[in-house]
């Protein structure tokens, strides 16, 4: 599969929020129209409340994360692989980014900007894509 980070890179500059930009940008993968991935996923920019929370990037991540490796409701077997395929890509996030937390990746406290938004999206990007490589998609 060709990279689709200038793809995501686009639509944060549109205005999406970090999240949208990563899951609205692969939703078409998963039977998703782009409208219903950028619902599901507003309310997880900006850290989830303000720069207090998780980033946008990696939520979007783990939300396209969900819809490959989730056998859907009824089916509760893969929860168990999920969420440690979620262990990983936070950790993965976390060595290429220096955290999880909005708040401490935008400096709000220490002044010190471990990366740029437009770089988070990168990284959460770059986490999807190799998960659609390991899955041969």
């Amino acid at each position: 599969m060709e990279s689709r980070i200038d793809q995501a890179l686009e639509r944060h500059h549109m205005g999406y929020n970090c999240a949208q930009s990563v899951a609205c940008t692969y939703c078409d993968l998963f039977g998703f129209d782009e409208e219903t991935a950028f619902k599901m996923t507003e309310g997880f920019g900006l850290g989830m409340g303000s720069m207090q929370a998780t980033c946008g990037a990696l939520s979007g991540a783990m939300a396209v994360a969900g819809m490959l490796n989730s056998k859907g409701l009824g089916q509760y077997v893969s929860k168990k692989d999920t969420y440690a395929l979620g262990r990983r890509m936070t950790g993965e996030f976390t060595d290429a980014v220096g955290s999880i937390v909005c708040r401490e990746i935008k400096g709000v406290d220490t002044g010190v900007i471990l990366k740029s938004c437009d770089g988070c999206v990168e990284e959460g990007c770059r986490l999807v894509e190799k998960l659609l490589e390991e899955k041969g998609l």
